[in-house]
């Protein structure tokens, strides 16, 4: 593709992998680290070429362990620096993701998860919920974790990810799964960003500086709590100010569908077929997944009847759903594992079994 010769209100048909590889170009990625695996291998495959382009640097690590640390490396410089991977490659990289946290160095990590555990199987999932959401590595820390849901948003989210890492000093992750990684949508560009903002805690090897150590190791007493309160208060305001979400037809809803990601999809055209039956369904999509839009969901309790989340897991965010509704009203689940992807007449045949207990009642 010839971003040069791209206007921008033309509409240009990628993969989701490729959108996202150019929404971090554009957002200023420089420094491309990874190793390849599928579903994400496309990604490295359209960096190694674009980066020749813009002038960056794209270096295949030897592991997934060794691509996390030069993003740290790299990210200590003040370079917008990503990585990719998907399934037990970001296992791979939890202990990188706790430094890059702890250290408070800005970068952004892409997983197109697969079906789990172990080596499992290269089909879609969102078994990875978990994973991001709750840190993954050691310590007391937070990813912000974005959930695009189409081709469009794999390219807006990986700008909008170099934005918040870099406003908050912190790694984010963006969460997607094999079906948004291989589709192909026709996508608009935004316009490139002309150049990354100065930052004034960088090692930057000049002479004469003064000294500056970017590090996570605190031994002195009481120094790491300090540092973990300074930690506490930031995603406190990430929290406050950061929750995205989107609603469907919410205003009138008697029972409302979770999902995110590519489930989220499906579940629209739940919601749309539900509507013909006259079944007043809606919809809220998580685009935040940390920090998650528990506010929102609680405030929609005073006049839903109940839940409905859809999920390519067990029911990894189904826990998040429950601890925002708190016991209000009921809240029911349906899933597939392993690569398994429902279909919108699973769900909904499960749905129109609780709509008749819940009329029984």
């Amino acid at each position: 593709m010839d971003r040069c010769k791209i206007k921008k209100s033309e509409k240009v048909l990628l993969s989701g992998n490729e959108a996202l590889a150019e929404g971090a170009l554009q957002a200023g990625c420089r420094c491309y680290f990874g190793y390849p695996i599928t579903p994400q291998s496309e990604i490295p495959a359209y960096m190694v070429r674009r980066m020749k382009e813009v002038g960056g640097v794209f270096l295949q690590a030897e592991s997934e362990i060794a691509a996390i640390n030069m993003v740290y490396g790299a990210a200590a410089t003040g370079a917008r620096a990503m990585t990719s991977s998907s399934g037990p490659g970001i296992s791979l990289k939890q202990e990188g993701l706790s430094y890059l946290a702890g250290a408070e160095l800005p970068a952004v990590i892409v997983n197109v998860m697969r079906g789990g555990p172990g080596l499992g199987n290269i089909a879609p999932s969102q078994s990875d919920y978990f994973q991001a959401t709750r840190g993954g590595g050691h310590g007391d820390y937070h990813l912000i974790v974005l959930a695009p849901n189409s081709v469009q948003e794999m390219l807006d989210l990986a700008y909008l990810a170099f934005e918040l890492a870099d406003k908050y000093r912190n790694p984010v992750m963006i969460l997607a799964d094999a079906i948004l990684g291989q589709m192909m949508e026709g996508v608009e560009f935004k316009e490139e960003n002309k150049g990354v903002k100065k930052k004034d805690w960088i090692i930057g090897g000049d002479k004469g500086r003064k000294p500056n150590i970017i590090r996570s190791l605190f031994l002195e007493e009481g120094v790491l709590e300090e540092h973990n309160k300074k930690l506490q208060e930031k995603y406190a305001r990430i929290r406050r100010l950061e929750v995205k979400y989107e609603s469907m037809q919410t205003d009138d809803a008697e029972l409302l569908l979770v999902s995110y990601g590519s489930m989220a999809r499906l579940a629209s055209e739940v919601v749309t077929r539900l509507r013909r039956k006259g079944i007043k369904a809606g919809l809220l999509r998580p685009i935040t997944l940390w920090p998650f839009p528990y506010s929102p969901i609680r405030k929609l309790t005073d006049r839903v009847r109940f839940f409905f989340v859809v999920e390519m897991s067990e029911g990894q965010m189904l826990e998040d759903v429950k601890l925002a509704v708190e016991g209000a009203v009921p809240v029911y689940f349906y899933g597939r594992l392993g690569g398994g992807v429902p279909t919108p007449l699973e769900v909904i045949e499960r749905i129109e079994e609780k709509v008749g207990d819940e009329d029984r009642r």
